[in-house]
């Protein structure tokens, strides 16, 4: 019977929402000082999280290894950010889940600490299982700090959106400084000490995450869905549910375009050193997306929102496929980028706005984690096609982004 009282419990809990939901429990202290923390943290993040195989492919290369295990070590810090829904649940049973996120930051580098420093005294085994450690708390450097965000940015849906504006923000610096940081390190002394310039990041972002506002747990511990139950919850929740696949549908299309950039520089008269321009240019396209977020939030629903914006990704895409020229194709790729932030702010809207507060840190992880897995595997996809035809990946990416949009439009209506 206490079984069963349980099971109704948590079927409670869970209840998918099918418009924006109630705010999140506010922060002690709401306000700039607290988001100005949450920056600081997140950034320091995901620059150690985004900079980590770059790290890890140069240590193994410059010190003679062979490509595979580069490959190898490198996928060991990745793949296992798909594991991390299953680790996310604490985060909403957590009397204090900014202890859960401090916890992962200092788990995340010390691992990655580890690892580089035995790589050259041991066996490789040892290196890929510290850095799957590393790899299983990854997501929780990524959704499971933006699962924080909606109690620290206040009430309104103007402050909260604004606040996902910065936290687009500082994914697409986070993910620029982490490799470029890398870089410069290794250039200037090695990619080891690169490896523990970005583990000793991880660990200051643990201590700035101790300080942000405190917010109270969102409901009691026995009425937190487990992670498959959360799964099917997201499933069965229309607004979630289009949440997922388009998140993952745009994931995976634009990761095509590092690929396209390599193998098209050719067709745009450049050579291929000038692809890492039009892939900075994406990057960069990033920072006035998110920019146009905070300075002017969008004030529709999060769920017809996403679908309008996906379709614009789709529309940049195809800019970018037609550039006829490098200067036109510089440009196709900074407005992919711009688009791409917008969505991606209306993404985090929709986690937020429509999950259930039981299990909003799982959902924030699940579409996250999902996130990354389509993009690694779109990437993939772009390069064994793009040999058939240029304009393929691209033309695919299109084709199943509209597909994604038209269908979300269909189930609303």
């Amino acid at each position: 019977m206490r079984e069963r009282d349980t099971t109704a419990s948590a079927s409670a809990a869970w209840a998918p929402a099918t418009g924006p939901s109630s705010a999140p429990p506010a922060a002690a202290v709401p306000g700039w000082g607290g988001l100005a923390r949450y920056i600081i943290a997140a950034t320091l993040a995901r620059a150690s999280d985004g900079g980590a195989v770059v790290a890890i492919v140069l240590l193994v290369t410059t010190s003679g290894g062979p490509g595979w295990l580069a490959g190898l070590l490198g996928a060991c810090i990745t793949a296992p950010h798909l594991l991390g829904p299953f680790v996310a649940r604490v985060l909403d049973t957590a009397r204090d889940g900014r202890k859960v996120i401090a916890a992962a930051c200092m788990v995340h580098g010390g691992t990655l600490a580890a690892a580089v420093l035995l790589y050259p005294v041991t066996i490789p085994v040892v290196t890929a299982v510290l850095l799957i450690a590393s790899g299983l708390v990854g997501p929780l450097l990524t959704g499971g700090i933006s699962s924080r965000l909606p109690a620290i940015a206040g009430e309104g849906r103007e402050r909260q959106r604004r606040a996902q504006g910065w936290d687009v923000a500082t994914y697409g610096i986070g993910g620029t400084v982490g490799p470029t940081v890398v870089a410069a390190v290794s250039a200037w002394a090695s990619p080891l000490v690169a490896a523990l310039v970005l583990a000793g990041g991880t660990f200051l972002a643990a201590a700035v995450v101790r300080f942000l506002p405190y917010a109270p747990p969102p409901a009691a511990a026995s009425d937190v869905p487990k992670p498959g139950r959360t799964l099917v919850g997201i499933l069965t929740s229309g607004p979630l549910r289009r949440t997922l696949y388009l998140t993952v549908t745009v994931a995976f299309g634009v990761a095509a375009l590092p690929v396209t950039a390599v193998a098209g520089a050719g067709a745009l008269g450049v050579g291929p050193a000038a692809a890492g321009v039009l892939t900075a240019a994406y990057g960069l396209g990033n920072l006035p997306g998110s920019a146009g977020v905070m300075l002017r939030p969008a004030r529709a629903d999060a769920d017809g929102l996403m679908t309008r914006l996906a379709a614009l990704v789709a529309g940049t895409l195809v800019l970018v496929a037609l550039a006829p020229s490098f200067p036109i194709a510089v440009a196709a790729y900074a407005a992919a980028g711009i688009a791409n932030a917008c969505f991606f702010a209306a993404t985090l809207a929709a986690r937020s706005e429509y999950a259930p507060p039981a299990a909003r840190g799982q959902i924030f992880v699940w579409v996250g984690a999902l996130k990354i897995t389509a993009g690694s595997a779109g990437t993939a996809f772009a390069g064994t096609i793009i040999g058939t035809a240029l304009p393929l990946p691209l033309t695919l990416a299109v084709a199943l982004t509209l597909a994604a949009a038209l269908l979300s439009l269909t189930e609303r209506r």
